[in-house]
């Protein structure tokens, strides 16, 4: 059976609590009932690392669907260590986060599913933010509706973290978010659990779920907030919030603050969509995907190339008293996208010199020009770059992609990818290809880098900020 879990003491294990309510409790009525939600949509639409769901979290006959509707975006190949779930606190009142640290699994009617113990003890251990709050997990409903969900989409539901959210404020809020951080990366999955309007007219309640879901797919915590100030202030008959879970989105919102994720609107409806609920005070339910982002393909033809190191190349011979008048009226438009690079200069085959940076808003063949120059005469290991040297020198040049925020070393993929060390004002890197020169293994890789770049010493990476790019490396 789907999420089944190996055999636990009773104790060990949090009882359904809405089943029969929320959801059928007998198991192949609500297996039914969910294959019957996800025949509405396709299996894996899009194939990208799916990293967060926003999903609502009301009786099935109301919302089951459009719930199924992110879900279904979860690709049939996707595999995690965790699962958070994140919802707010409906029985209990608290300050912070509440994570449930009392149980070993939960159970639906369709199997146990493992709670990951020793991540939630590690939360609550890590920042007071964090506590176990067990009046707020017994009977609350709005992770365990999620759980048949998971359980009907995985041949094996990874370990659970289920969090309730018992504070406003934002200050909170932010501390939850930095202590997940190390968290949100491609081998996690975040569940947000959320219902959005609370009993106004049908009507209203499509205009200001519309608001507010528009302001989520904008990925601006400040957005969200506006529209949910401006909710207010439309003072709709009966509206008494927005969204129930917005403490939670606003986490996931802080969360995604660094980019890399598209967000879409997979489904909405409200109560007043069912055949079970009336038009006149209605909820409402929308429901998201957040993606990881596929980059544009930036690329350099064989022409964009043989141009950047002409460029590099007249613009050393211009040092030295050479033409001054470079050619540069027709370049390509890939060649006036700002982005970041390098120029390294070797002699003979030995380096003598390598500086770039990481992107400045001025176009590529302009900064190529730049750290051609640098290379040759402020790169401090080295004197300045002589005119009876130049005849011998040999240009490289790396294009380089957008910095992306890491958070462990498994993220890191040493010898397609270079590393940049930040800590405490000091910095260091290294490009891809230094790993071709080299036999080191990735820990010696961030540790020369940490020591011999950055100057943190050999570990200084372990508790440094850390951020991965590719490179177009070209050479003469």
């Amino acid at each position: 059976m789907a999420g089944l879990f190996g055999m636990q003491k009773p104790q060990d294990t949090r009882p359904m609590a809405v089943a029969g309510q929320f959801y059928p409790d007998d198991p192949q009525e609500l297996r039914t009932q969910l294959k019957e939600f996800f025949r509405a949509y396709p299996s894996d639409p899009d194939g990208r690392i799916v990293r967060a769901l926003i999903v609502p979290h009301a009786g099935y006959v109301f919302s089951g669907e459009v719930a199924a509707s992110a879900y279904a975006c979860l690709p049939a190949s996707a595999r995690y260590e965790r699962v958070f779930l994140i919802g707010p606190s409906h029985r209990a009142s608290f300050e912070g986060a509440s994570v449930d640290t009392g149980f070993n699994a939960c159970e639906t009617p369709l199997g146990r599913v493992r709670i990951d113990s020793a991540c939630a003890r590690n939360l609550v251990k890590q920042d007071s933010v964090f506590s176990y709050v067990p009046a707020a997990h017994l009977q609350e409903h709005c992770l365990e509706v999620q759980v048949p969900f998971l359980q009907e989409r995985f041949p094996e539901v990874p370990p659970l973290v289920p969090i309730l959210i018992g504070t406003q404020r934002i200050s909170a809020l932010r501390k939850i978010a930095e202590a997940l951080r190390p968290y949100w990366n491609e081998r996690n999955l975040f569940v947000i659990s959320s219902d959005f309007s609370h009993y106004p007219a049908y009507d209203a309640a499509c205009e200001a779920d519309k608001r507010v879901a528009d302001a989520i797919l904008t990925g601006n915590l400040d957005a969200f907030g506006s529209a949910l100030v401006e909710n207010d202030q439309a003072a709709y008959p009966g509206l008494q919030t927005s969204a129930c879970g917005q403490c939670a989105i606003a986490v996931l919102l802080m969360l995604m603050q660094e980019g890399g994720q598209d967000i879409e609107k997979t489904a909405y409806r409200n109560s007043g969509d069912s055949p079970y609920g009336g038009k006149s005070g209605v909820v409402g339910y929308n429901a998201f995907v957040i993606r990881d982002r596929v980059s544009e393909t930036f690329s350099l033809s064989p022409e964009d190339r043989q141009e950047l190191l002409r460029i590099a190349r007249q613009t050393l011979e211009q040092s030295f008293g050479g033409p001054r008048n470079m050619d540069t009226t027709s370049v390509s438009d890939a060649l006036k996208t700002p982005c970041g690079a390098f120029v390294t200069l070797r002699r003979n085959g030995n380096l003598r010199g390598c500086i770039g940076t990481f992107g400045e808003d001025i176009p590529l063949y302009r900064l190529v020009g730049r750290m051609a120059r640098s290379a040759a005469f402020d790169d401090p290991r080295f004197p300045p770059l002589q005119k009876s040297e130049l005849p011998e020198i040999e240009i490289e040049i790396s294009v380089l992609t957008p910095l992306r925020r890491i958070h462990s070393i498994d993220e890191f993929h040493y010898g397609r990818e270079g590393i940049y060390i930040v800590k405490g004002g000091r910095s260091g890197t290294f490009l891809p290809q230094v790993a071709e020169e080299v036999n080191w293994t990735k820990e010696e890789f961030l540790g020369h880098c940490a020591r011999d770049k950055a100057g943190i010493g050999w570990e200084g990476w372990k508790d440094a900020e850390l951020y991965t790019y590719e490179a177009i490396v070209f050479g003469e």
